[in-house]
């Protein structure tokens, strides 16, 4: 692996968040509580499902195979009026809105792997772990750095609290006049591979019509800005945008469609690292997109929060069927207290990329995903996430003989 930017240079990075009201997290959102209300009666439930939203319509696809019942379309309706779409005025409510469902059972071709994974077939299963095959064939992306105390990228860890203190003000009322939909980014000046300052910042709220633009400018530097990012990180010459279009009243799905896992990099690390491709939403455990994903996360933030590297980022991949993942791969960017090919081996013997082992570890067959469905799933110092511990840095302390 290349690094994607000179450090020993001056630049800048950029990184983005939306609200919940965003109709591409909407549809995260109720993918996942979709996926939530099956694991609650049946751990073991098969799920991928898709959701697609536009003006006055939302459509659920995907497969799914499981020994429970649940009212999908009630369960979308809950999501929506949670996001806010309570009034008519919006265009888009959760009252009315159109539901088509569209599910069928996963293919037996998917389960037959799952269940049964080519090391079993071939005689080569070892132990329990090696009997789940790997739901998808793919690559997944972990990633730490020491920019931050949740040790996560500067830019998107500040775009995401941006749009949870959007979402934040409008619903108890600090500022009446904004509705659901919104989106932050955030610009960073790095020096010597480390953060120095914010250059801009760019919110796009959406609002009740007949607000003055002056007002919302006040308003949300004031009330979201100037409470969430610290004066040290700003400047005289941060540029501040604000709804740069003009007015933003009409917003959600009435102005753009959204589909489940088309945010994938605010849901990850802000493009501050490569990025695997699939989306987490909607998908169990079994799919290593959202598993292998957690656990590349888990590794790579015990690796730095050891010390053993500034930044690290780690790659693996899959086939479908085969429990072994085919590659294990890191980068530490210069950032490592030791060779990368010691790290590596540290990696490979403390942390299992098998799919059962990961589940075990991180007991990801429960009801838990809809609470990273919004403002990203990695840094979620306000949740308790297994793949957020660092309890694994004794061990990698005495194994590195530190």
């Amino acid at each position: 692996m290349t690094n994607t930017f000179n450090k020993s240079d001056s630049y800048l990075f950029t990184s983005e968040s939306v609200t919940e009201g965003h109709p591409d997290k909407l549809c995260d959102q109720i993918s996942d509580a979709i996926l939530d209300s099956i694991l609650a009666k049946d751990p073991m439930g098969r799920v991928a499902c898709e959701v697609a939203v536009a003006m006055g319509l939302v459509i659920v696809m995907g497969e799914i195979t499981c020994d429970c019942y649940i009212d999908i379309p009630d369960i979308a309706r809950q999501v929506i009026k949670e996001a806010g779409y309570t009034h008519p005025e919006y265009g888009f409510n959760y009252q009315n809105c159109g539901i088509l469902v569209s599910v069928k059972e996963q293919s037996s071709n998917i389960s037959d792997g799952v269940n049964s994974s080519l090391e079993v077939r071939s005689g080569d299963a070892k132990d329990e772990q090696d009997k789940t095959g790997a739901g998808d064939q793919g690559m997944v992306a972990g990633f730490a750095c020491r920019e931050t105390p949740e040790l996560m990228p500067l830019p998107i860890s500040l775009a995401h609290k941006i749009c949870r203190r959007l979402a934040q003000v409008r619903k108890d009322g600090t500022i009446p006049y904004l509705r659901p939909d919104g989106k932050s980014q955030i610009t960073v000046e790095y020096s010597q591979g480390k953060p120095r300052k914010v250059v801009s910042i760019v919110v796009a709220a959406q609002h009740d019509p007949g607000v003055e633009h002056k007002v919302i400018e006040r308003d949300l530097i004031q009330e979201v800005i100037n409470k969430t990012i610290t004066p040290e990180l700003m400047r005289k010459d941060t540029q501040i945008y604000i709804n740069s279009a003009g007015e933003f009243s009409i917003g959600g799905p009435v102005s753009d469609t959204g589909f489940t896992g088309r945010k994938i990099i605010v849901d990850t690390y802000g493009s501050a690292c490569r990025n695997g491709g699939g989306c987490f939403s909607g998908k169990d455990p079994s799919k290593v997109d959202r598993s292998a994903s957690y656990m590349a996360r888990y590794a790579a933030k015990n690796i730095v929060a050891a010390g053993l590297a500034d930044s690290l980022e780690i790659q693996v991949a899959y086939t479908i069927g085969k429990a072994h993942p085919l590659s294990i791969s890191i980068e530490t960017s210069g950032t490592g207290k030791m060779p990368d090919e010691a790290i590596l081996h540290l990696v490979k013997k403390h942390f299992d990329f098998r799919p059962q082992a990961i589940i075990d570890k991180l007991g990801l067959r429960r009801p838990m995903y809809r609470q990273v469905s919004a403002y990203g799933h990695f840094g979620r110092e306000d949740l308790d996430l297994p793949w957020e511990k660092t309890d694994m840095v004794e061990a990698l302390h005495t194994d590195a003989g530190l």
